[in-house]
């Protein structure tokens, strides 16, 4: 059958249909999500549907990118049907076990490798820092491929979780030590860090964006952290004293209305020069205490 001058069953017309299916579900991006879930189906990238609009594709292609199409239409996240997901410059293994990884915490990723990178400057030796609850490893993972040199850390209080980023490191080539438990009680008595990086659940128990999107299907113990979705930001800021290096900082990714919660949290400590920056869309994201003495020489 042909349908103007593409044959139903080319790289176009499959896409086309897609999109338009997509579209109904999607507020956003339709064709970039169609385009991924093909290239997925026939290993390419998405160039070649440019290049070659009228390639024809087998009846067992167009069953597995169906399969594929379905289970997004049915509101499964697309990271993870692919299995896989572009953080920084790496790309991670993900599944239902650990949260997508987002561009907002790219912020915090360039943060740490420029108050890294200053600390090696001043002090000339590698920096030594802890990801908290690490997830998919997105953090520790982006931060040691950049940085091969720097003794990173991780945890997790899910072993499902430190699984995948056990796999994540083992894929990239990086060694980062992990432990399991809760986070700083994960950790041996021993350590210390110029360094505490973490992207905690932050999201109140009844907040309404859990029944929306992909959110739905991520697991809740990485999104949500009590009835105000503080309560893991309270706990990293509280005991972030006991296990920082003097001049040592902590950065940490909250809400987008948690920055005065999480600076007043900090600042209760004895934190000094603490200071919020914001995501691309204006809100503030990313806040960093720093356990100092005079000679301070982090980012600011």
């Amino acid at each position: 059958m042909v349908v103007g001058s593409y044959i139903v069953n080319t790289t176009h017309s499959i896409l086309q249909s897609a999109i338009r299916q997509l579209s109904c579900i999607l507020h956003s991006s339709p064709r970039l999500e169609a385009e991924l879930l093909l290239s997925h189906v026939l290993q390419k990238p998405r160039s070649y549907f440019t290049a070659w609009p009228k390639q024809i594709l087998t009846v067992t292609e167009i069953n597995s990118f169906s399969t594929l199409l379905q289970r997004r239409l049915q509101g499964e996240p697309i990271a993870y049907i692919l299995g896989t997901w572009d953080f920084w410059n790496v790309s991670l293994q993900v599944t239902s076990d650990v949260l997508i990884p987002r561009p907002e915490t790219e912020i915090l990723v360039e943060l740490v490798l420029a108050t890294g990178d200053q600390y090696y400057q001043h002090m000339n030796c590698v920096p030594k820092m802890v990801d908290l609850g690490t997830g998919s490893g997105a953090i520790a993972a982006a931060i040691k491929v950049n940085r091969p040199s720097w003794q990173i850390y991780a945890t997790d209080v899910s072993l499902k979780s430190l699984s995948v980023a056990q796999a994540n490191f083992q894929r990239l080539g990086v060694s980062i030590p992990t432990f399991c438990g809760n986070w700083y009680e994960a950790l041996p008595q021993s350590l210390h860090f110029d360094m505490i990086v973490s992207n905690p659940p932050y999201v109140a128990e009844c907040d309404p964006h859990l029944q929306q999107g992909d959110v739905q299907q991520e697991p809740k113990l990485a999104l949500v952290s009590g009835v105000n979705g503080t309560d893991a930001l309270r706990i990293l800021c509280n005991e972030a004293v006991n296990w920082l290096q003097f001049n040592g900082a902590i950065f940490l990714e909250h809400g987008y209305n948690q920055g005065n919660v999480v600076r007043t949290f900090l600042r209760d400590t004895g934190m000094q020069r603490v200071q919020t920056w914001r995501d691309l869309a204006g809100h503030e994201r990313i806040t960093r205490g720093i356990k100092t003495n005079e000679n301070c020489y982090f980012v600011s």
